[in-house]
């Protein structure tokens, strides 16, 4: 399945041997700290590293990509892999408040010389970032994401979200307090949910 999904996102050799070392430090990791659920341990390429790759080419190519709730480091972790050599300026920080995860970023970013850096602290206490890119997987509402996303996001920047199966609910709760342009991308990795490509964020 991995292979297949290498030649699905156009990954080097080089990118998913990185990817497998990521991969290999996630399982050995979430032996001590909740990381992922042990259970999608078996299916990690499919339900977390592909589910990631896939935003890689929808955001901007310039500027700071700012992962918010980072976790385990997906997707910040994902991008910044795949950037390593398709656009090693790019630079990923990735906000993760858990000080455990926050140290297991770190050590992936030492280990697998990523331009990326991690802010170990809530995402309401950041200072604004001037994003060119706000991501977020499994977060929060999507209210409450354009919340962070509109004081981090630098003028014409972009929000990518991925979210499951309600994604439209969500949309339509989100539209009567916020305003933006939106397209919906039907997840490549499970068709209920949607990756969401926002811009021109602003209260309603």
């Amino acid at each position: 399945m991995s292979v297949e999904w290498q030649e699905t996102f156009n990954v080097s050799r080089e990118t998913y041997d990185d990817l497998t070392r990521y991969a290999e430090l996630v399982g050995r990791w979430t032996q001590k700290i909740n990381l992922i659920s042990k259970a999608s341990l078996q299916d990690i390429w499919q339900r977390h590293i592909w589910d990631s790759a896939q935003i890689y080419d929808l955001g901007e190519p310039k500027g700071t990509w700012l992962d918010i709730g980072s976790g385990g480091g997906f997707p910040g972790i994902v991008v910044a892999i795949m950037a390593k050599r398709d656009n090693p300026a790019r630079k990923v920080v990735l906000v993760e408040s858990d000080q455990r995860k926050a140290a297991f970023l770190r050590t992936v970013i030492r280990e697998l010389q990523l331009n990326a850096s991690v802010e170990a602290t809530r995402i309401e206490a950041l200072d604004p970032a001037g994003a060119t890119v706000v991501s977020a997987r499994a977060l929060a509402s999507l209210s409450q994401l354009l919340g962070f996303a509109d004081r981090h996001l630098q003028k014409g920047g972009s929000a990518i979200f991925m979210k499951g199966a309600q994604w439209q609910n969500e949309l339509s709760e989100a539209q009567s307090a916020w305003s933006f342009d939106h397209q919906a991308h039907t997840s490549q990795t499970d068709p209920t949910a949607a990756v969401l490509l926002i811009k021109g964020i602003h209260r309603a």
